[in-house]
């Protein structure tokens, strides 16, 4: 592999081929030879089968031993902002979670409503989360929970099953998380749904039929550049099909 290989999402990373000596400094560490070893960075995750990658973007390397992937993906998220991730990996304390920043999020397996040793979610790979991020620092890998820590409640914060996920501009997202969103409201009036608005620019949808969760999906979509009037008159022309 050379500087410039692009990598998209579950790729097997050969390191045998990367002409650098081995060492290093992030998230994990490979070891390849007895003396030696490679620093997986930014968009790596290391499997069962070997490291793989989590983004799509250009494989780098260094000359302090450091291998990662170049992406458009966020550095980092904030504190108490919410998010929608995807789980890539288990581990005996919890979870790994994809959440669109370079890196993973950890997700304890307790951090969620009414959780115990012996009682808790058993989240599959491939599960989308809607949860809160806890910490955010960008030396560490950021920390999530799927409920409020004080009340020990989900506050909506959990498991996202079935539905529809979309992506979105954060900018939008955050106008959707407004107590009063227009295309929300108008939604409301003709259809009864489920959403979850991540401030990583995902949207999740949920109703009671895939072509009302896509009539959904499809007018926040549409929305975003649209005023309050257009916006009226988009779903009413929308649910005019149902």
């Amino acid at each position: 592999m050379s500087e410039s290989t692009f990598v998209v999402p579950g790729a097997e990373i050969d390191l045998n081929v990367l002409d650098i000596a081995q060492g290093g400094d992030n998230t994990a560490t490979l070891e390849t030879e007895p003396e030696k070893s490679i620093i997986l960075g930014p968009g790596l995750i290391e499997s069962e089968n070997g490291v793989i990658s989590f983004v799509a973007g250009h494989l780098k390397h260094n000359s302090n031993d450091t291998v990662w992937v170049e992406s458009n993906r966020k550095r980092a998220t904030e504190e108490t902002e919410p998010v929608i991730g995807t789980v890539i990996a288990r581990n005996m304390d919890g979870y790994r979670v994809d959440i669109d920043t370079v890196k993973l999020a950890n997700l304890n397996g307790l951090a969620f409503e009414n959780a115990t040793k012996r009682n808790k979610p058993d989240l599959r790979i491939g599960s989308l989360v809607y949860a809160k991020v806890v910490l955010a620092n960008k030396y560490l890998e950021p920390e999530i929970e799927c409920y409020n820590n004080n009340t020990n409640k989900s506050e909506g914060f959990g498991e996202l099953t079935k539905g529809f996920l979309i992506k979105t501009s954060l900018v939008h997202c955050r106008r959707l998380l407004q107590n009063n969103s227009v295309i929300l409201n108008i939604l409301g009036q003709h259809i009864a749904y489920e959403i979850a608005v991540g401030l990583n620019g995902y949207v999740w949808i949920k109703s009671d039929s895939p072509e009302k969760t896509i009539i959904v999906a499809n007018a926040i979509r549409n929305s975003e550049h649209l005023s309050d009037e257009n916006c009226a008159l988009m779903v009413k022309q929308m649910v005019s099909t149902l």
